[in-house]
């Protein structure tokens, strides 16, 4: 006999979504290798968003994050300085191209909401080397992380958002290694879902 309450009891775990700005990019993989399913931190589950052009892509993640059930944001891009991971912990207020502010009357900068000094200890434990950073690179991974941050509702439930940046160096197992341990660190701060929540 088939166990249907299995199959129509909603998921209560918190989502996060994960996205790997860059088309280029094929070093992030959100399928587990071994059981061929999407890949799960404890405690979360993820919603793997495939990279499109960044005006196109600030829309859908913003969208994203207003679902009930969407508590984080991981997004996933590369660094051009130096041999580490970086977590950026703030956005500029830039254009795509960097010439000029993004949003004439919004602030100069905005904070990421995801907790960064734990992700980096987290990422060192793990044996990659990573570290904070308050700089910001003139890419799609700046202007996304400050578009989304901007729209963010004002409030103690605003979602967590991050912005890991891998080193041109890592292997594609580093880089994979590094998203998981980002989410998994990012989940142990989300509760679960409040049972009213529909996913």
């Amino acid at each position: 006999m088939l166990d249907t309450h299995a199959e129509t009891v909603p998921d209560r775990r918190p989502a996060i979504v994960i996205c790997a700005y860059d088309v280029s990019e094929s070093g992030w993989n959100p399928v587990d290798g071994s059981s061929g399913l999407p890949w799960d931190p404890v405690g979360g589950r993820t919603i793997p968003v495939a990279a499109a052009d960044p005006q196109t892509l600030a829309s859908t993640l913003t969208a994203r994050l207003m679902e009930p059930g969407c508590r984080a944001l991981l997004l996933v891009g590369r660094t051009r300085h130096g041999d580490a991971f970086r977590i950026q912990m703030r956005a500029e207020n830039r254009a795509l191209d960097g010439t000029a502010r993004l949003d004439l009357t919004g602030p100069c900068s905005a904070r990421a909401t995801a907790p960064v000094a734990e992700i980096v200890e987290a990422m060192n434990e793990a044996g990659l080397t990573a570290q904070a950073s308050s700089d910001y690179e003139d890419d799609a991974g700046n202007y996304l992380l400050y578009r989304i941050l901007s729209d963010l509702p004002d409030g103690a439930d605003s979602p967590a958002v991050s912005l890991i940046r891998a080193p041109a160096t890592v292997s594609d197992a580093e880089l994979q290694r590094g998203v998981q341990t980002a989410a998994a660190t990012m989940a142990r701060h989300l509760s679960p879902l409040p049972r009213s929540t529909q996913t």
